[in-house]
């Protein structure tokens, strides 16, 4: 292995969707592009150099108002790190950042399609997530 980490596998570890009613839905409905994107990593050790990612998204309304929906992925990836890498610096930059950079496409079609299919057809994201730019934010 000459590259830093090999993604073994990907999968929607848990998928939410939560509409209470049918006036929640309306007042979403109007609403929906106040939603904001939450992003939450997590990770687990695994054997073998392995490492389980847990990336969470949710969209969610941070207005507090009383009608709301709450949509919710949770997107688990199977990653073996080049055994070489040792450094904890370095392995956060691949999980927080490098993995999260290649799993985005997938991860953001995932999520539209849960919105889509839960009834809110015009939501897209106008601007993809800088995975380098949050890991930059949080650790220099």
């Amino acid at each position: 292995m000459t590259e830093k980490f090999k993604i073994l596998g990907e999968y929607i570890k848990d998928l939410s969707s939560e509409t209470p009613d049918i006036e929640t839905y309306i007042f979403v409905k109007d609403r929906i592009a106040n939603y904001h994107l939450d992003i939450d990593i997590s990770s687990k050790a695994l054997k073998n150099n392995m490492v389980e990612v847990n990336t969470t998204f949710k969209f969610l309304d941070k207005e507090n108002s009383k009608k709301k929906s709450y949509f919710e992925i949770v997107y688990a990836t199977i990653v073996k790190l080049n055994q070489e890498i040792k450094e904890k610096k370095e392995i956060e930059k691949i999980l927080l950042c490098d993995v999260q950079k290649e799993i985005y496409p997938n991860l953001e079609e995932s999520l539209l399609s849960l919105l889509h299919s839960s009834g809110y057809k015009n939501v897209k994201f106008e601007k993809k997530v800088n995975f380098e730019n949050l890991f930059n934010q949080k650790f220099n």
